[in-house]
């Protein structure tokens, strides 16, 4: 498998998110030491409100590009032994992760999310339960509406590839599919309306898919050219 990653972004982004940090955590202190005077109730609040933005960014950022495994090393890591005519693309192409080969075309899309997740047919969203408190209230982003960014993420790779390629070859379906990192994560998608999995089972996942609907190679190979090299 050949790993396309732009480090440069990486580096950048990480560097943003321990910048926002710091100055979320010295804002936060300051508008704490404000609060005990009358005179600056004001400042006090406008700072306390700042670093809580500040914060919530540093937390976008360091989860991502800050922390080490990364959610594209640990995508990597997952990934290591499928053969050669696999691409997995790291913030090179319009999603953050895609993965082209035999399977097919697939947008990763890591959560790093602990306890259960599974589907609510009744709400028609997908829910967490369990999980470590503290950091779904300080070091962890909600899970959000994944649903949603999974059907743009798909809209947005579909435009992105017909730019390269035309209308000259018939375009393999583009597939997302959510998978958790935390390795102890459980994962219960069976009445989900897509594909979502632990990051322990996505190799496996991804050679059944080869084996089960294979991609032809001849339309895979020319969108592995026409995408970044490098």
């Amino acid at each position: 498998m050949k790993i396309i990653s732009n480090e440069k972004l990486i580096q950048r982004n990480r560097k943003i998110g321990q910048i926002t940090t710091f100055a979320s955590l010295a804002i936060l202190a300051a508008g704490l030491v404000a609060s005990f005077s009358q005179n600056y109730f004001n400042l006090s609040f406008a700072a306390l409100l700042l670093g809580f933005v500040l914060s919530q960014v540093g937390i976008y950022f360091g989860s991502r590009w800050g922390r080490s495994p990364r959610p594209d090393e640990k995508l990597s890591q997952a990934l290591k032994g499928l053969d050669d005519k696999y691409f997995l693309y790291h913030y090179k192409t319009s999603v953050p992760h895609l993965l082209v080969g035999p399977a097919g075309i697939w947008i990763l899309m890591p959560y790093p999310q602990g306890g259960t997740i599974y589907y609510d047919t009744n709400k028609d969203r997908w829910k967490q339960k369990g999980g470590s408190l503290y950091l779904k209230i300080f070091a962890q982003e909600g899970l959000g509406r994944p649903d949603l960014e999974a059907q743009s993420y798909e809209l947005e790779t579909q435009k992105y590839l017909r730019r390269f390629l035309g209308n000259n070859i018939e375009l393999p379906p583009v597939q997302p599919i959510l998978v958790f990192t935390n390795e102890k994560t459980v994962v219960q998608s069976e009445n989900a309306p897509m594909h979502a999995l632990n990051v322990t089972k996505l190799k496996d996942f991804i050679r059944h898919q080869a084996k089960a609907n294979p991609a032809p190679m001849d339309s895979i190979k020319i969108i592995q050219q026409a995408l970044p090299t490098e």
